[in-house]
């Protein structure tokens, strides 16, 4: 009798793992299909205007260049930053900086004004010391400033801290407890900056959607420039009409996936993961990279789903084991619902590195690498949540779980969109798990964690950095999370060091770093990749809502 209950065992086990899942539709079904920010001839009209608005505000860049004037450098470079039009300019930006760093002059006695160019020189990569704040320190070593422009600065320029600068620790505590106390004497529109610094530095936000905020904010100053402000406006219409065009393509592709594969045990986000790529590359020659990515990261997402909570061992054996040697003919193996995902995922992915091949990406054959390498790591996972197994410690958690945030992949996958600067040397250095990549994971993962730890552990999944930490430490879930944020922090000043210290170009080290700027808007407040309702304002804000 004793085989035939644990046959019936295992068909229970089975049956429990292939329960569709409870996850909410997409917000977006087929609207892509249909939508059209702006016929053509509107679209031609704004990229005419843009020309001639982007060579005036080129003109205002090349005088503030002859200029003296620190300050009127940094709030220039500042502005066209946060409006969204700075990628236009980047040569000249990069000159004013690199000049602004080799002078070595300070900005005498005002806070305000050392603490935005301390910001945009690390921002940028440039090694600017600490020691430019104890000045503006009392005896008890606080900070003497109630100016709100000079604490927001100062709070913002802290956060670009790399470890053991206790000056920069200590200004994040201080600012951070006098613009709180601050919020209830503030004008409403003032309390709305102050509370989206507190939550998010800028050197942390997003690009768009930061852009998207920050040209209404503009908008309203008295200090505005006309030409900067029409130009930003029709750049982010420009950009919308063609991201519009990409999810329209995107749509026609992934309905027609849907039609041939079961999918009831995955999320629909197929554009949540376009605006995902969206935070990384932005700018209107990584059109293709967008497209080819969303699909990709699709992939990372329905194997997320298939190996943490639906697939059984077995068939995460054969599925494994068949993607590592590319062979279709291994579908024979398959139960149904699997053969149509594996011959789709298949194809998707030669099509692409045809593609690259069409485009002579010297890197032609990586995207299949990638997804073999996310599965491979997904699959590793498996044996934790069989045996319901807790790793003895964060450290020990990480070592696994850093590689399914599939930040490596992703972010491989966006250098060899960037041309010549990415060698095979570079690719190889990504794969090694370098010290930024590492730390991208980390935000990624442990933020992911936190905000999805007590939904995913009602089934069977596999323990989170969360659980681990609470085993750890035999604390609580809320003194984990504590904890667990203190990793993530140090994670940033790793990124922050390793860009101060430019091993490989900047560019390259800026695109690791908007991987964790979108991990970090993902999971700020709950898991709205998954809680796809909750981003749903701020996806119709960049892509359906004109400016």
């Amino acid at each position: 009798m004793a085989p035939a209950a644990n046959g019936s065992h295992e068909e229970e086990v089975v049956a429990d793992l292939h329960k569709p899942r409870p996850y909410t539709p997409s917000p977006w079904g087929d609207f892509f299909l249909n939508h059209n920010p702006c016929t053509q001839s509107q679209c031609l009209a704004m990229k005419h205007m843009a020309t001639i608005k982007k060579e005036r505000v080129r003109k205002i860049i090349l005088d503030t260049k002859s200029s003296s004037d620190l300050v009127v450098k940094m709030e220039l470079i500042d502005t066209l930053e946060r409006i969204g039009v700075a990628y236009h300019y980047r040569e000249d930006i990069n000159e004013i900086l690199c000049d602004m760093h080799g002078d070595g002059q300070g900005i005498g006695d005002d806070l305000h004004m050392t603490a935005m160019r301390f910001y945009l020189l690390r921002k940028h990569g440039y090694h600017t010391s600490q020691d430019v704040f104890l000045k503006f320190r009392d005896d008890q070593g606080n900070f003497a400033s109630n100016d709100l422009d000079s604490l927001l600065a100062l709070y913002n320029a802290a956060y670009l801290r790399v470890r053991g600068e206790e000056v920069l620790d200590d200004a994040v505590v201080f600012t951070k407890s006098r613009l709180q106390c601050m919020l209830e004497h503030l004008d409403p529109r003032l309390v709305e900056e102050v509370q989206c610094t507190l939550e998010t530095p800028h050197f942390r936000r997003v690009e768009r959607v930061e852009t998207r905020r920050y040209i209404p904010v503009y908008e309203q100053k008295a200090t505005r420039d006309e030409h900067i402000l029409e130009f930003s406006k029709l750049d982010f219409n420009i950009l919308q009409t063609l991201y519009c065009q990409e999810l329209k393509a995107l749509t026609i592709w992934w309905k027609d996936f849907q039609a041939q594969t079961d999918l009831q045990f995955a999320r629909d986000r197929m554009v949540e993961i376009h605006f995902w790529m969206l935070g990384v590359v932005y700018e209107p020659q990584y059109s293709y990279s967008r497209i080819m990515l969303t699909k990709l990261v699709i992939f990372v997402s329905l194997f997320d789903d298939l190996y943490d909570n639906y697939s059984t061992t077995e068939e995460s054996n054969i599925f494994t084991a068949a993607l590592e040697r590319w062979d279709e003919e291994a579908v024979e193996q398959f139960p149904a619902y699997l053969k149509a995902l594996y011959i789709n995922i298949l194809n998707t992915t030669n099509v692409i590195d045809e593609e690259l091949k069409h485009q002579k990406n010297m890197h032609t054959g990586l995207a299949k690498k990638m997804v073999i390498d996310i599965a491979k790591s997904y699959h590793a996972e498996v044996k934790w949540r069989d045996e319901h197994y807790i790793p003895t410690s964060v450290e020990e958690h990480l070592q696994i779980s850093v590689r399914t945030s599939a930040c490596m992949q992703i972010i491989s996958l966006v250098f060899i969109s960037m041309g010549d600067i990415t060698t095979s040397e570079v690719l190889e250095w990504a794969s090694t798990y370098p010290k930024i990549i590492e730390c991208v994971c980390i935000v990624g993962r442990i933020g992911n964690d936190m905000v999805s730890h007590e939904r995913e552990q009602l089934s069977e999944h596999v323990a989170s950095t969360v659980q681990t930490c609470t085993k750890e430490h035999g604390i609580t879930v809320v003194e984990a999370n504590e904890k667990l944020k203190v990793i993530i922090e140090e994670a940033w000043m790793d990124i922050i060091h390793e860009c101060l210290h430019r091993e490989h170009p900047m560019t390259l080290l800026e695109k690791a770093t908007d991987l964790a700027r979108t991990m970090d808007f993902m999971y700020k407040r709950e898991d709205a990749y998954t809680l796809s309702f909750s981003l749903k304002e701020t996806l119709t804000s960049l892509y359906v809502n004109f400016i």
